[in-house]
């Protein structure tokens, strides 16, 4: 018998909440949503599953029973594919790639050392349901707090404040709406991206932002 697609419930995308961690609440893999039929005007909407907003109304399918035929007398091990999801920030210092720099993240009660790669950038799985992390660099002198969960599009205020704060050019504790620090933010962060200095957020600027700030 065919399933029908429609059985299910549309969510309402909360403060805070993001695609990853209502898949993980829900007991989904994230592409299960993002790729589901009755979510494509919401994918071409928003292009990026990282970047929905508040009040969007994601669809969630009815949940199906996955059997598998294992023998009965012996020990076996499943492995749930798509979680962890992963975050992803390229690291810079006066428009160059913090190359091979040592690196403390903490996010819950976990503690990651590594280091940025060749081109500055930190690539790390982390579980679904982390809404922020903290950053440090060196002997911990130099830190940063990296929210997670719910981004904006750079193309809202508050999309653009949260990369910006992200990549190290704050906003001053502005959030949503643009002033004198945002505006000092972004062209400290064209200066360094060798763009044009017009301390607005140009198709440009926005472009740089989203390409550093996945």
């Amino acid at each position: 018998m065919a399933s029908d697609a429609s059985a299910g419930e549309r969510h309402v995308i909360g403060k805070g909440e993001s695609l990853a961690s209502i898949a993980k609440e829900r007991g989904f893999l994230w592409r299960t949503l993002w790729e589901h039929g009755n979510n494509a005007k919401l994918k071409a909407k928003r292009k990026n599953p990282n970047q929905l907003v508040e009040g969007d109304v994601l669809f969630l399918p009815e949940k199906g029973d996955k059997q598998i035929a294992k023998p009965a007398d012996a020990r076996h091990r499943f492995k749930r594919r798509g979680e962890p999801t992963r975050l992803k920030l390229q690291m810079l210092d006066s428009g160059e790639p913090r190359r091979n720099e040592a690196f403390t993240l903490v996010f819950g009660d976990k503690v990651i050392h590594g280091k940025t790669d060749g081109d500055g950038k930190i690539d790390q799985p982390i579980p679904g349901e982390t809404r922020a992390a903290a950053l440090s660099f060196g002997d911990g002198s130099e830190s940063y707090s990296v929210e997670i969960g719910l981004l904006d599009p750079s193309g809202l205020a508050s999309g653009l404040q949260h990369r910006l704060n992200n990549l190290g050019f704050h906003c001053g504790g502005e959030d949503g709406d643009i002033g004198e620090a945002t505006r000092d933010a972004l062209l400290r962060f064209q200066r360094a991206q060798g763009l044009a200095e017009s301390g607005e957020a140009d198709e440009e600027t926005r472009a740089r932002l989203d390409a550093l700030h996945v």
